[in-house]
């Protein structure tokens, strides 16, 4: 099989994804089998383009079910007022600090104590010589 484009799958459906992915493991497994048995070269060299091309078909596949999930909930929100949450999945991973930090609202909030000490003393402001 020739090497698969990326931008090939993007106009397939899901249906049609599916078996062209059926069809690369068949031909993936057939070629372990000729390696095994100790099959041609030219055999063991493809192996690794068809991997490459199931990763391909695969992630075309997760890339359109994922937009589709995202303009499913972006449609919810619309609908309905307040904020609607993604799936955890389709959230911004980045890393747990930062997930778990305090925004910066919350930051720069001041207790009763502290917002009363600033008012009555302010920072002093001094002009100075050039």
């Amino acid at each position: 099989m020739a090497k698969v484009r990326a931008h090939e799958l993007r106009g397939k459906s899901k249906t049609d994804l599916q078996t062209q992915l059926k069809e690369l493991k068949q031909e993936l497994g057939a070629l372990r089998v000729a390696k095994v048995t100790g099959g041609a070269p030219n055999k063991l060299s493809k192996i690794k383009s068809v991997r490459k091309s199931i990763a391909r078909v695969l992630t075309v596949f997760r890339q359109t079910q994922r937009a589709a999930v995202k303009a499913s909930v972006e449609e919810a929100a619309g609908k309905k007022k307040g904020k609607s949450l993604l799936p955890l999945d389709m959230r911004v991973k980045k890393t747990r600090a930062i997930r778990k930090r305090l925004t910066k609202e919350q930051a720069n909030k001041k207790t009763a104590k502290a917002a009363k000490k600033a008012a009555a003393f302010p920072l002093r402001k001094f002009a100075l010589k050039a």
